[in-house]
């Protein structure tokens, strides 16, 4: 069986770490970064790297990956003996120590060119994943919802953080529209029966209501019962009314429900855009 986190997704934005990676084999991450992110998630079997634009401007995505052999803590100097002794020189990390890299066949890419931290995943999504979002290992609930997205071809971006005042808050599913912003989020039954958790919430969805984002939220009901007949068409309605874009486009396109695969209007068609008709 697959766990959650037995593939870790990490970031790699230098060059130099880069080169480590494939002559000496060994990548980190700092013990405080593990205890914040990680925490039921660690230690990984396998370790796949997420390449930023200094590897290539127009591609942000996974290419290689290696597997984990162990697992330690060090401190910085014993990492980089030679670096100058400074306050970070005594800083813990965990030192991964890895296989050969290896090169997918076909990079898992992000549309967006997101910016991420980790991602806890599995190895059967890794395997399957067709770009940066297939992987994410949320609930039963998220996964769910993700299918239908992709299957009226939303983009939406999972778990993304997103700050505010300096406060991060991570949205299931963040949807960037021409008119506005769009947060799914999914609420298994443990959410209604904690109050204190309810409460938190509330004041989370005040402050991200405030800083422009629109919200829906789906029960477990609502998404294992009465997706077609309910999630799907708030959905729809809310994306075509804040104007959903199309990867890639400057153009605004209308989700047709009848039809997914089929769009109606753009920035440059000439026609009216009513969004008080039903679709």
């Amino acid at each position: 069986m697959s766990r959650h986190g037995e593939l870790l997704v990490a970031i790699l934005n230098n060059i130099a770490d880069f080169g480590i990676l494939r002559t000496q084999h060994w990548y980190r991450i700092p013990v405080d970064s593990v205890k914040k992110w990680l925490k039921g998630a660690w230690p990984p079997q396998w370790v796949a790297f997420y390449m930023t634009k200094i590897f290539d401007h127009d591609a942000f995505g996974v290419k290689y990956y290696a597997e984990v052999y162990d697992v330690h803590q060090v401190s910085r100097y014993e990492l980089f003996p030679d670096e100058h002794r400074s306050e970070k020189s005594n800083k813990r990390y965990y030192k991964i120590i890895l296989g050969p890299l290896q090169q997918l066949p076909k990079p898992i890419l992000s549309l967006r060119r997101r910016r991420i931290i980790f991602i806890p995943t599995t190895w059967k999504k890794f395997t399957e994943a067709k770009e940066i979002n297939d992987l994410h290992n949320g609930s039963y609930l998220e996964d769910h919802l993700w299918v239908e997205l992709k299957r009226l071809r939303i983009d939406a971006e999972r778990q993304e953080f997103v700050q505010i005042q300096g406060v991060n808050y991570a949205l299931d599913f963040a949807v960037y529209c021409q008119l506005g912003k769009l947060d799914i989020e999914t609420d298994g039954d443990t959410w209604h029966a904690n109050p204190e958790r309810s409460r938190e919430d509330n004041i989370r969805n005040n402050i991200l209501q405030i800083a422009g984002w629109y919200q829906l939220r789906f029960n477990t009901n609502q998404v294992c019962e009465q997706m077609a007949e309910y999630c799907v068409p708030k959905i729809v309605k809310s994306v075509n009314r804040l104007g959903r874009v199309a990867d890639g486009e400057l153009m605004w396109r209308k989700i047709n429900l009848k039809s997914p695969q089929m769009y109606q209007l753009g920035l440059a068609d000439t026609r009216a855009f009513d969004d008080s008709k039903d679709l």
